[in-house]
C-alpha cells in the first residue's frame, strides 16, 4: 500500500461540494503539489489531510492506518501556513521549541532538536531574535523550522511563499526542495503558481473544481495536458479547433473525434529552411511584448491569433518586423479533450 492513500473522499459545506470523489496515492519521500485556481479544493484537501477539516464520505489512510477519525496532533503531520503563524512573544528559538515544550522533553532534548533544524534553514544567528526582527523569508524559515522540529511522517505546506517578494520566493523554492530531499520526508505543497509546481514537485496533481483532473510528473504535464482547462493553465498554449488547423494549414486533416489541439507558445518558430517536416505558413505580426529572455509575439494567421514565444535576441527582434513565414512541426500539435 502507498504512504498516503485517500479513496473516494468527498466534502461538502452545506450544499457546496468542495471535493468531489477524490482518489490518489502518494508514496514515502515523494514532493507532490497541488497546483490549481483560487477556489478549486486545493487548500482544502491539504486541511483534511492535516484532520483540521471533516469530511463525509471516503478514506485516508497514512502507512496503511486508516486516520480518517484521528485526532489532528495524532496523526505526525506538520503544517506550515501562509501567514507564518509565529507567536510575537516568544524568540524564534521559543517559537521552533513549541511542540517540543508541549511534550514536556528535557530541556537538553529540546535545545539539541531545535539546534538541528535552526542549521537545517540557516537560522543559527536569529535564535534569539523575536518575529518582527526577522525578514519575510526568515520568518517563513522558522516557521518551516519549527514543523520539522518534531519529526512529522508528512509535511504540508499552505501556499507558504506567495506572500513574499520574487526573489525571495524564488530562493526558498530551491532551499525547500534540497531541504526535501536531504530529510527524505514527503512533502505536499499547495500552490497557484505554475513555475513554482514544476520546480517543486516529483509529481503534480492538477485541481479544478474539487477534482484532481491530471496527476503526472512536470515533464510530462507540460508535454502533454489531458484537457483544455491544464494546457490553459499550466502553459502559454495555442487552443485551436479543427477549422482554426485548416485555416493554417489547409492540408491539415484530421479523421479523428478530436475536437481541440494545444500548441505550446515556443513551439512555433520563425520558418525554419525548407525540408523541415511540418507546417510553413504566412502569419501578420499584430504586436509582441519583450519579457525579459522571452519575446512574446501576437500573430493573425487567417482570422486565427496565434501567441508565439521567441527567444529575445537582436536577430529575432529584427525578424519579426519583416518575416512573415512561420513554422510548426506536427509532432507540437497535441490532442486534448474539452
Amino acid at each position: 500500500m502507498s504512504f498516503i492513500s485517500v479513496e473516494n473522499l468527498s466534502l461538502s459545506f452545506g450544499n457546496h461540494e468542495v471535493l468531489k470523489d477524490i482518489s490518489f496515492q502518494i508514496e514515502e519521500g515523494e514532493l507532490i503539489t497541488l497546483l490549481g485556481p483560487s477556489g478549486c479544493g486545493k487548500s482544502t484537501l491539504l486541511r483534511v489531510i492535516a484532520g483540521l477539516e471533516v469530511f463525509q464520505e471516503g478514506n485516508l489512510f497514512l502507512e496503511e492506518d486508516d486516520i480518517s477519525n484521528t485526532l489532528p496532533r495524532d496523526r505526525n503531520v506538520g503544517m506550515v501556513f501562509q501567514n507564518y503563524a509565529l507567536f510575537p512573544n516568544m524568540t524564534i528559538f521559543e517559537n521552533i521549541a513549541f511542540g517540543l515544550t508541549l511534550k514536556k522533553l528535557p530541556k537538553d532534548e529540546i535545545h539539541r532538536e531545535v539546534m538541528r533544524v535552526v542549521r537545517l534553514v540557516n537560522l543559527e544567528d536569529k535564535i534569539d531574535h523575536y518575529p518582527h526582527q526577522l525578514s519575510g523569508g526568515q520568518q517563513q524559515r522558522t516557521s518551516l523550522a519549527r514543523s520539522l522540529v518534531t519529526k512529522p511522517k508528512v509535511l504540508l505546506l499552505d501556499e507558504p511563499l506567495s506572500a513574499l517578494d520574487a526573489k525571495i520566493r524564488k530562493q526558498l523554492q530551491v532551499d525547500i526542495r534540497e531541504l526535501q530531499k536531504t530529510l527524505g520526508i514527503t512533502m505536499i505543497f499547495v500552490t497557484h503558481d505554475q513555475e513554482e509546481a514544476m520546480i517543486l514537485s516529483d509529481r503534480v496533481f492538477v485541481m479544478s473544481e474539487g477534482k484532481i483532473v491530471q496527476s503526472a510528473t512536470p515533464a510530462d504535464l507540460y508535454a502533454q495536458p489531458k484537457n483544455q482547462f491544464v494546457a490553459s493553465f499550466i502553459g502559454n498554449y495555442n487552443i485551436l479547433s479543427t477549422d482554426d488547423l485548416n485555416k493554417i494549414d489547409p492540408a491539415f486533416s484530421d479523421q479523428s473525434l478530436v475536437s481541440k489541439y494545444a500548441i505550446r507558445s515556443e513551439s512555433i518558430q520563425l520558418a525554419a529552411p525548407s525540408g523541415e517536416t511540418g507546417i510553413y505558413f504566412n502569419g501578420k505580426i499584430e504586436n509582441y511584448t519583450v519579457l525579459g529572455s522571452t519575446i512574446r509575439c501576437l500573430y493573425d494567421v487567417n482570422d486565427v491569433k496565434l501567441s508565439v514565444d521567441l527567444i529575445n535576441n537582436v536577430q529575432n527582434l529584427e525578424s519579426i518586423k519583416s518575416q512573415t513565414q512561420l513554422f510548426i512541426d506536427r509532432n507540437d500539435i497535441i490532442a486534448i479533450d474539452q
